[in-house]
């Protein structure tokens, strides 16, 4: 079996292809950079290719071109963490929805894409996949469009589609910019305080290692599809999540909080809803 990962070097990718390295599956792996993932340690233990979106060409068989995976992987996204940027809309989307179609029509019967849970927009509590989405941010609005169209080829195509909604998570090679990233950071230089909001939020964390194990699983099975929360279940304050984080790490900083606003693209309190990635991953 050959799984294409796009997206490899990036901080989910790099996890996924050293889960997908635990099973007989042949790895193609896509980046932008080939110089970056050469620096990987599972360069050699895969197939690399290198893609360039923006050299996308209508005329060519990228299923071909990619060397007739059976599954997809899809998990490559330009432009984070800017989250209202129109680059998603206007750039990112149509991109991507070519590609995906360019696939599928060329026979690719098997794809899983990373979502995200920003799709349900500003409803509070426990999601469901079932709840109707509302997405704000234009990286949201651009994910959402993205998997309608992939669920409207599914009827002129035959392809088993999993649509993996992304809460949050946190690990090693994270961006620059996250919350434990800047934490991290403050740490190492000595600081005596970190700024952040005010913590009040409530979310649903995974570790990035968790995620590309659920990431894997999802698409390696056939019997749960469409949309798929993939979270914890287990709703967190950041405040908590922070002073976990800190009691696990030993370590001590004064917490400044409510020096940032909260953003105006995500609600209060939410969480996601764990029983279809349950009866998926059984």
């Amino acid at each position: 079996m050959k799984i294409l990962v796009t997206g490899a070097t990036g901080f989910i990718g790099n996890y996924v292809i050293n889960e997908l390295l635990k099973y007989d599956v042949e790895i193609i792996a896509t980046s932008l950079s080939e110089e970056k993932a050469r620096q990987q340690t599972w360069f050699q233990n895969v197939q690399y290719i290198s893609f360039n979106f923006k050299q996308f060409d209508a005329l060519t068989n990228y299923f071909l071109f990619f060397n007739q995976p059976d599954i997809v992987i899809h998990l490559t996204w330009e432009g984070l963490p800017n989250y209202k940027a129109l680059f998603h809309t206007e750039i990112n989307l149509p991109v991507h929805k070519a590609l995906l179609e360019n696939f599928i029509k060329n026979g690719l019967k098997n794809i899983t894409v990373a979502g995200t849970c920003l799709e349900y927009g500003m409803q509070e509590g426990c999601l469901s996949e079932d709840l109707q989405t509302f997405p704000l941010s234009n990286y949201a609005i651009a994910k959402d469009e993205l998997r309608k169209y992939l669920e409207q080829l599914q009827e002129q195509y035959s392809f088993s589609l999993k649509w993996v909604r992304l809460f949050y998570m946190f690990g090693k090679g994270q961006n620059p910019n996250a919350l434990l990233s800047q934490l991290d950071r403050a740490l190492q230089n000595g600081d005596t305080i970190f700024n952040m909001s005010g913590g009040e939020q409530v979310r649903d964390y995974l570790p990035v290692k968790v995620v590309a194990e659920i990431i894997v699983k999802l698409a390696l099975q056939c019997k749960v599809e469409g949309a798929i929360n993939c979270c914890s279940g287990k709703p967190v304050s950041v405040k908590n999540f922070v002073e976990n984080y800190l009691h696990e790490m030993g370590k001590n900083i004064k917490l400044n909080f409510g020096y940032y606003p909260y953003t105006d693209y995500e609600p209060m309190h939410f969480w996601g809803s764990t029983k279809k990635l349950k009866e998926a991953l059984s």
